[in-house]
């Protein structure tokens, strides 16, 4: 399949800016073999069974964004991709001018040595503090690109799931804001097992793809783990009849990566992995996400998971019904197309 395949039309207006006043309250399309369903998303409660896996992302958002000086007073913004130590840290800098290795480049107080670049990334060095006291006194939330505001106090709570966890990502796994935690509470009375992976979120997820041929797309690299629980968990659930059922993409990924051999297994490292149409799942059987960006990785995945023709007439259905689009929008309930078992 081709790039432009995945294209689709989005008034600017159907992009949410800001979160819903609850959390729960955003609306919930539902696709169904007879069609989209609209719903709200505390429905979901009477679309998970008794028996079935919901498995969440616990990675937790940094307070990555930081503003500052080069050392010629220049202006620059700094997005901290990856942690590598208390005071080494890999980033995307923007500036008038990119910064050479062995300049400095001031946030308030602080100076961080610029110490290399790698390819899109400069590997950053905090000369006279830690990163984590830094993006607590100085950092900002990391918002999306296409949200056409600065970040407030509210971000400070509504960018992060209520389960968040494990501190790494860049941006939030935005299927999770939907939950909180009295609707998880009731999801488990009713019989729903919860499991956790981690994936930490990159920037590199709002990478456009630049190929037509998506098949020479490479995809950036992020850290998940997925544990021994989470496996046993999962073969649980195959047992007593059970669904599987991934809250984001990022969880899709790190359970589909952990059974890349063949079978699930626990994992920690990288993930490159690309889901286009054609993949088989080998774990997923249900999935809740929010709509993506036109011509996105994400949007393929989606299409892979539930069927191209399917997804599009359901974004064409959101987009005509004024449903909210991307990471502070609604979300969607899918069902695996075709799934091959472990």
């Amino acid at each position: 399949m081709k790039l432009s395949d995945f294209d689709y039309q989005l008034p600017p207006e159907l992009i949410a800016n800001s979160p819903c006043a609850e959390r729960t309250q955003s609306r919930l399309l539902h696709l169904t073999e007879l069609g989209p369903q609209d719903r709200v998303f505390a429905d979901v409660e009477q679309l998970l069974r008794p028996g079935d896996l919901l498995v969440l992302n616990n990675t937790r958002v940094m307070r990555a964004r930081l503003f500052g000086q080069k050392d010629s007073g220049g202006q620059v913004e700094v997005l901290l991709e990856r942690l590598l130590a208390e005071d080494l840290a890999l980033a995307q800098v923007r500036a008038s001018k990119s910064p050479k290795p062995g300049s400095r480049l001031k946030i308030g107080a602080y100076s961080l040595r610029v110490e290399a670049r790698q390819a899109d990334f400069f590997l950053l060095r905090a000369e006279n503090c830690l990163w984590q006291p830094l993006m607590a006194e100085l950092g900002h939330m990391p918002l999306p690109p296409y949200i056409q505001r600065q970040d407030g106090p509210l971000d400070e709570e509504r960018y992060q799931t209520v389960f968040a966890r494990n501190p790494g990502a860049v941006a939030a796994p935005t299927a999770g804001l939907h939950f909180d935690q009295v609707l998880l509470q009731r999801l488990q009375a009713k019989g729903v097992e919860l499991a956790e992976v981690t994936l930490h979120v990159g920037a590199g997820t709002f990478q456009p793809v630049r190929v037509e041929d998506i098949a020479s797309h490479q995809m950036h690299s992020e850290q998940l783990e997925v544990s021994a629980e989470v496996c046993a968990q999962v073969a649980a659930t195959r047992c007593r009849g059970g669904r599987v059922i991934a809250v984001g993409t990022t969880c899709v990924r790190s359970l589909e990566t952990a059974a890349s051999g063949g079978c699930l297994q626990p994992y920690r490292g990288e993930t490159r992995l690309f889901i286009t149409p054609g993949f088989e799942f080998r774990v997923v059987d249900g999935l809740i996400t929010n709509f993506h960006l036109p011509q996105s990785t994400l949007l393929m995945l989606v299409c892979a998971f539930a069927g191209f023709t399917e997804v599009m007439a359901a974004y064409a259905h959101a987009v005509a019904q004024g449903y909210r689009f991307f990471s502070y929008g609604d979300a969607m309930f899918l069902q695996a197309k075709k799934r091959r078992g472990n």
